[in-house]
């Protein structure tokens, strides 16, 4: 990874802990001045050639290298998805089929990649929704296979529950794009802008719709503004630790499993309580889904 690339994650991994609502980031001496080194580096570079650097620069547009994907940002009108009629099983195979099928997907998807479309019981009553797909599930095809997803089966698995018992979806259907290696490899994740995530809403609406939960749970922010809005919380703080209506199904935001991962290790009483607030969160959801609670499950920690 070259010098850009890594500032190009830092300025990545900064965005997610913002939308997670961290404030703040400890960095001691010796890193600041790694970094100082780098951005020193960067200024002796010809102007015409040199990148701002991320920690430094207002948020810009990663290029682009190696990719066979239509050039721009811009998408065309958001699709219509029109189910047609039937159980369960005939209106999400026809949904996935136009999802696997939809041309603007496709073309997002580097050659070798796949869609990510929902999975799980078609009659849970409980549905998680996250944001993008990264590495891993873009392999395989499927939401949360990767390092988030193991700790969102562990999760689930703590509510009593296998992962084949709920419904997993994202608001996003392809691995939002970031500068790729000569080899086509991707470098990094980041959260997919506004404009993407407004022209997959009407599949995980759908998604919603098909399998008529009883409760919705949006993991990080990302998935509570594409499900609520845009501009209704400021920070993921702001949005858990409450219900929220979502059409008439209650909704329940709590924090990304991976930013669940970044605490691991950590032992100050802020990572504490971030991982007990998550639990209170999914202790929630399992009574609103008519769940039985045990004294144990009351007493578990993330």
């Amino acid at each position: 990874m070259d010098t850009r690339e890594q500032l190009l994650a830092l300025q990545e991994e900064l965005r997610r802990l913002r939308a997670h609502g961290q404030r703040s980031v400890a960095v001691d001496e010796s890193s600041l001045e790694d970094l100082r080194r780098v951005v020193d580096s960067l200024k002796e570079e010809p102007a015409d050639t040199m990148a701002a650097p991320a920690a430094f620069a207002p948020a810009r547009a990663a290029p682009v290298r190696a990719s066979s994907r239509p050039a721009g940002s811009s998408l065309p009108p958001v699709p219509a998805v029109d189910l047609p009629a039937g159980d369960k099983r005939v209106r999400w195979e026809a949904l996935r089929a136009q999802v696997l099928a939809d041309p603007v997907c496709r073309a997002r998807v580097y050659p070798g990649k796949k869609i990510v479309f929902g999975v799980g019981n078609l009659d849970a009553a409980i549905m998680f929704v996250g944001e993008a797909p990264g590495g891993d599930e873009e392999d395989q095809g499927e939401p949360f296979v990767g390092r988030a997803g193991q700790l969102l089966n562990k999760m689930i698995g703590a509510m009593g529950l296998q992962r084949e018992q709920v419904y997993i979806g994202n608001i996003l259907n392809w691995r939002p794009e970031m500068p790729r290696n000569p080899d086509g490899s991707q470098t990094g994740n980041r959260p997919p802008t506004a404009e993407e995530m407004n022209y997959c809403l009407p599949f995980i609406r759908a998604q919603i719709e098909i399998i008529q939960p009883k409760v919705l749970v949006t993991l990080g922010k990302t998935a509570v503004d594409g499900l609520l809005g845009f501009d209704r919380f400021k920070s993921m703080g702001a949005a858990r630790g409450a219900w929220h209506d979502y059409e008439g199904t209650p909704l329940r935001a709590t924090y990304h499993p991976s930013y669940l991962l970044r605490q691991e290790g950590l032992t100050s009483l802020a990572a504490k309580k971030i991982k007990r607030d998550a639990w209170e969160d999914l202790l929630a959801v399992m009574e609103k889904a008519g769940l039985t609670i045990s004294e144990k499950q009351r007493r578990y920690f993330l």
